[in-house]
């Protein structure tokens, strides 16, 4: 899935992230790269590496050659470095132009141009995993582009850079906070490349922000697979794998957890029947929901139930769509059964208080646009010559 996603973001709007040789940019390299060879640096030394940081994302910012634009910011990166005196410089710099200049690219005129100089600001942020910079990402979350937005998420998530916030306990807490409530602001408007981002930070978190969160998101995903606009279904197996550990994790399970685990499982089961049925499922869609369903009944029902039974995935390699309904309805209820994750969790898919032990059938997959009709040979589209005889 992370492949697909690095896709995804990487061809949005025609970004292409090109790295080219050091000889092609603009960015004076020499001044930097003879300081990178001291082990003791003069001020003079950490002013050329402060130029040399701003004259990189100035060329990021104010270059119209976006291949430059990518160059700049692979050479950049590549001039990171463990010496103290420079990294501490380094990390200084970048903490001081890039959220001025990021801020500034927010009023480029062009949509096009924001959209690619923001993106690769962020990519910067996201490849120097400084926690200083952190701040800088978790502000561009709102952002409404969902290229900008993952790249936003992204950065303000990454796994490494949580691990040197983490030594602060108390200050990566309200970050974290902060962070899991700009992604709660954005969770309907975002897509699900975005969406399974939002839902693997806050599965690193047990508090009640990060437990409303998921469940806005799989709210969202239902929403979604009701009006047929899933999108990219594989993101689903983040959001169902997380919810299925919620109700896992010792205590009293959450039945609001679990109506959402049933409700969104049953809408991958039931697109992927209607689906089938109708001929409306493109082969990416049809792969993609095979294996949400394969992996979640391998790594969720088995624990959800206590007994590995892989009879949904018997009858998607039998393609018998029959029985593959009759194995949803065992589980999350059916005309005239409860289901057996109904009962073990007392699931409840009513809402204002009514009662419901069968999830909400996913409705009819909308018909196709009628083609347009053939012009008629009596009354020819004007400007269409005759048709001239032999």
């Amino acid at each position: 899935m992370k492949v697909r996603i690095a896709v995804f973001v990487l061809l949005v709007g025609g970004l292409v992230l090109v790295l080219l040789p050091v000889a092609s940019a603009v960015v004076d390299t020499r001044g930097v790269d003879e300081v990178l060879k001291k082990n003791v640096l003069t001020p003079q030394d950490l002013a050329v590496v402060d130029a040399f940081v701003l004259d990189a994302v100035e060329e990021i910012v104010h270059t119209d050659d976006f291949t430059q634009i990518a160059t700049a910011r692979t050479i950049l990166l590549s001039r990171q470095s463990t010496q103290a005196q420079y990294a501490q410089q380094f990390s200084e710099s970048t903490a001081k132009y890039i959220p001025a200049k990021l801020q500034e690219a927010q009023g480029i005129a062009d949509p096009v141009k924001r959209f690619k100089v923001m993106t690769n600001l962020l990519i910067l942020v996201d490849g120097l995993k400084d926690p200083r910079l952190v701040d800088t990402a978790v502000r561009a979350i709102p952002q409404d582009n969902n290229g900008v937005r993952y790249w936003a998420v992204r950065a303000a998530t990454d796994q490494t850079l949580w691990t040197k916030l983490s030594q602060n306990q108390a200050a990566a807490a309200q970050l974290a906070e902060r962070t899991i409530g700009e992604c709660s602001r954005v969770v309907e408007t975002s897509n699900s490349e975005v969406i399974s981002l939002m839902v693997d930070f806050a599965g690193r978190f047990n508090t009640p922000a990060a437990e409303m969160l998921l469940l806005r998101a799989a709210d969202e995903r239902i929403k979604r697979y009701a009006a047929w606009d899933a999108g990219y279904e594989l993101a689903d197996s983040a959001v169902l794998k997380l919810l299925s550990t919620k109700l896992t994790a010792g205590g009293t399970p959450n039945p609001e957890v679990a109506k959402r685990f049933a409700q969104l499982f049953s809408f991958v089961i039931q697109r992927y029947i209607k689906g089938q049925q109708r001929n409306a499922l493109t082969n990416a869609s049809r792969s993609h929901l095979t294996s949400v369903i394969a992996e979640v009944e391998d790594k969720c029902l088995s624990k959800l139930l206590g007994v590995r039974q892989p009879t949904l995935m018997r009858a998607l390699a039998e393609a018998n769509l029959d029985a593959l309904q009759a194995e949803h309805d065992k589980l999350l209820g059916g005309t005239g059964q409860a289901g057996a994750l109904v009962s073990k969790f007392s699931i409840n898919y009513g809402t204002a208080g009514s009662s419901r032990t069968i999830p909400l059938p996913l409705p009819d997959p909308p018909a196709p646009a009628a083609p347009a009709p053939a012009p008629s040979p009596a009354s020819p589209r004007v400007g269409t010559p005759p048709a001239v005889k032999p």
